[in-house]
């Protein structure tokens, strides 16, 4: 299946079949999570945990006994670099036939990293629980959804920009980058609130944080960046499976930009 058909596919799952994790599956999910790489060349550790041996839960997960989780050290860049890894690691498992879902709230977060034996100066900034689809969700996975409108997207023009703010990019006028695009607008974020812009510079693509209230913590840990850094991934592999060859930086072009709007990063064509 191609990355594109597996980003269409794939919606975050809260409800499993109950049944066990293949080890086969487990090993395949592990092999790959311990290759994958990010634009930002931070390490993340990455472990899969049983609930049961660990007092591991989440109210919002049934029908499964595993999680998967993974800690960093907690420096700039550190949320769209997770962010960016972990979804290649969801998108595998969905290769796979295994369900996930990025949690970073409704879980047990002190027994999660003890499990992880997290140090002073690293980070657990979310998890995600894997295993089978159930048939059928649970009422509870139900009304979530509903809740968000999960399957949901703004419109393209709402998110994709030509030049600048001031001009929303259409789907004739995006051409090859139409598909890569389309990838980012498929993404998933928390509580379905799509912070990413993209503005195409000529061969310069601007991706850009739409900050809501309420998701930046005390201590300046941004959540909606992790979300970022999911719109960084499937871009970079959608153009890449296009056939775009594509360059990641860090380069603000300094466009007008509102108060809730933040710069992250860019990709080159060449």
């Amino acid at each position: 299946m191609s990355i594109l058909d597996t980003i269409r596919k794939r919606r975050s799952v809260r409800t499993f079949d109950g049944t066990k994790l293949r080890e086969e599956d487990a090993r395949a999910i592990m092999e790959y999570a311990e290759k994958v790489e990010n634009p930002y060349a931070m390490p993340i550790v990455w472990k899969l945990l049983d609930a049961d041996k660990y007092g591991l839960s989440s109210p919002v997960i049934v029908g499964t006994d595993v999680f998967i989780a993974g800690k960093m050290r907690r420096e700039p860049h550190a949320e769209e670099a997770f962010g960016y890894s972990f979804e290649k690691i969801v998108l595998f498992a969905e290769s796979i036939d295994a369900g996930t879902t990025c949690i970073a709230g409704t879980m047990n977060r002190d027994a999660f990293e003890r499990a992880l034996a997290l140090d002073s100066g690293e980070v657990m900034p979310c998890i995600s629980p894997v295993g089978y689809p159930a048939k059928k969700m649970s009422m509870r996975e139900t009304m979530m959804r509903k809740g968000i409108k999960a399957d949901s997207r703004f419109a393209f023009e709402e998110l994709f920009f030509d030049g600048g703010f001031e001009t929303p990019l259409t789907e004739e006028k995006a051409g090859a980058l139409k598909d890569a695009l389309e990838a980012v607008r498929l993404a998933p974020s928390a509580v379905n609130k799509q912070p990413w812009r993209v503005v195409v510079c000529g061969d310069k693509v601007h991706f850009y944080e739409k900050r809501s209230k309420g998701y930046v913590s005390g201590n300046d840990w941004d959540i909606q960046k992790i979300d970022m850094g999911i719109a960084l991934c499937h871009f970079e592999l959608a153009a890449k499976e296009c056939g775009l060859d594509v360059t990641f930086e860090i380069a603000d072009p300094e466009l007008r930009l509102d108060d809730n709007t933040l710069y992250i990063a860019s990709y080159v064509l060449k």
